[in-house]
C-alpha cells in the first residue's frame, strides 16, 4: 500500500508552507527514510517556462524555499535544476523566482543544457534517454511538481515532471517519436523507472486548470501532496479533481510497469474528502489513441482534436512556430506581420505550440463529428 501525505495549506505563507511540508515529511517517516546524508540531493521543480509565480505555471518559490530550508537544517547537500520547454534554465529560474531563493541559500543550478545518452534495456517503450548532466551528477532526486491540467495527458504532476530530466530539444523529439498520448505515457513511465526519484512534493496550493500546462487559469486547491510513489500522488491529484485515474494512461502504465500504485493508497495528514474540488476544469473522459485515424488522413481533421489559434489574442510572436517539433513544421508564419497558420495534415497533435504560447492564444478544440463519433464517453 502506497502512502500519501495530504496537507491542507491555503496560502503561500512561508511559515505555513514550511510547517506543512515538515509535518508531511515526518508523517512519511522523515527524510532519512528516503535519502542518505552523504548523498548529493537534486531538487527538480517544474520550470516549464518563464512565467511569474502567480501564473501557476511553475513550482512556487515558497514551496522551493521550504524544502531547501528543511534539507539544509538536516545537513543535506542541495542543488537544483530543470530543462524548460522554452528559454534557458538560468532565465526561467530568474523570472519564476526560484533563482532568488537559490541565491539566498547558496544553492547551485546544475547543468540541464547538456547531457549523455543513458541505456535503459528494461524500458517497455523506450530503451534509452538523453539525461541532463545535472541529474547524472546527483545521487538522489526530489521532485517538486506543480498540480496542473494538460491537453495531451489530462494532468501533469509527479510522473510527467520528470520529463525535465531530459535535456534541451530532446524532449521535443519524443513528441515526434511518440505522437500519441498512449505511447508518450509509456515513455514517461520508463523515464521515471530509470531516474528513480526518491520523493515527490507536489505544489497544489494554487493549481492550474483548463488550457494547461501553461495557458490555463490559476485554481485554488489549497493542498500540498507528498509521497515516494509518483503514481499514487498523481492518482490523489485525480481524486481531488474528481477525475477517474483509469482515464489517465500515465497511471495505468505506471502501475503495470511497477512504478507505483493507484488502487491501494493510505492517506495521512488532513482529510482528503474536505479538499475535493469537482469544479476543477479538466477533461473527464478517457485519453484516446488518436493515431488510429492515421490511415484516414482526409477525415482526420473532421474527427480528432486540434490546436486552434485565437486571432483576437495572438500577438504574432512566432514562439508557437519555434516550438513545433515536426520536421518542416506543421505551423507557419510568412512574416512577423502575419498570423501563424497550421498545416493540419502534418500536425501530430502534440500541443507543444499550445504549451509554449505565452499569450494563451492557442486552444484545443474537438470538431463536431469528433464529439459525435470518437470522443463520446
Amino acid at each position: 500500500m502506497s502512502k500519501v501525505a495530504v496537507l491542507q495549506c491555503n496560502e503561500y505563507n512561508k511559515d505555513d508552507v514550511y510547517n506543512s511540508i515538515k509535518r508531511g515529511i515526518e508523517l512519511l517517516g522523515g527524510f532519512d527514510k528516503f535519502i542518505k546524508h552523504d548523498e548529493k540531493i537534486l531538487l527538480k521543480p517544474n520550470m516549464l517556462r518563464a512565467h511569474e509565480p502567480d501564473k501557476a505555471t511553475t513550482t512556487h518559490p515558497v514551496i522551493f524555499e521550504a524544502v531547501i530550508r528543511l534539507l539544509l537544517e538536516n545537513n543535506y547537500s542541495v542543488s537544483y535544476g530543470d530543462s524548460p520547454g522554452f528559454g534557458s534554465p538560468q532565465y526561467v529560474a530568474q523570472v519564476t523566482g526560484l533563482d532568488a531563493v537559490a541565491q539566498k541559500y547558496h544553492i547551485p543550478l546544475l547543468d540541464f543544457e547538456n547531457g549523455e545518452i543513458v541505456s535503459f534495456p528494461e524500458g517497455k517503450q523506450t530503451k534509452q534517454f538523453e539525461i541532463a548532466r545535472g541529474v547524472l551528477q546527483s545521487d538522489a532526486l526530489i521532485s517538486l511538481p506543480k498540480m496542473k491540467s494538460h491537453q495531451l495527458t489530462r494532468i501533469t504532476g509527479a510522473v510527467k515532471n520528470q520529463l525535465g530530466c531530459v535535456f534541451g530539444l530532446n524532449k521535443a523529439a519524443f513528441h515526434i517519436k511518440f505522437p500519441n498520448p498512449v505511447d508518450f505515457s509509456r515513455m514517461l513511465t520508463d523515464l521515471n523507472n530509470l531516474v528513480k526519484t526518491r520523493l515527490y512534493i507536489m505544489d497544489g496550493i494554487i493549481a492550474m486548470e483548463g488550457n494547461g500546462p501553461a495557458s490555463g487559469n490559476p485554481k485554488k486547491m489549497g493542498v500540498i501532496l507528498i509521497s515516494d510513489d509518483p503514481v499514487a500522488i498523481d492518482a490523489t491529484f485525480c481524486k481531488l479533481i474528481d477525475l477517474n485515474p483509469d482515464f489517465v494512461p500515465i497511471l495505468r502504465f505506471g502501475k503495470e510497469s511497477g512504478l507505483g500504485n493507484y488502487e491501494n493508497i493510505e492517506y495521512c495528514g488532513d482529510s482528503i474528502d474536505q479538499l475535493i474540488n469537482t469544479s476543477f476544469d479538466v477533461v473527464r473522459s478517457p485519453v484516446k489513441d488518436e493515431t488510429l485515424f492515421g490511415f484516414l488522413s482526409p477525415l482526420k481533421n473532421l474527427l480528432i482534436r486540434r490546436p486552434i489559434i485565437d486571432i483576437a489574442t495572438c500577438k504574432k510572436c512566432g514562439i508557437c512556430v519555434e516550438a513545433c517539433p515536426v520536421n518542416g513544421k506543421a505551423l507557419f508564419q510568412k512574416t512577423k506581420a502575419d498570423f501563424p497558420y497550421y498545416n493540419y495534415k502534418k500536425c501530430i497533435r502534440c500541443y507543444c505550440c499550445q504549451e509554449m504560447c505565452p499569450h494563451k492564444a492557442i486552444k484545443v478544440k474537438i470538431p463536431f463529428f469528433g464529439k459525435l463519433l470518437f470522443y463520446r464517453k
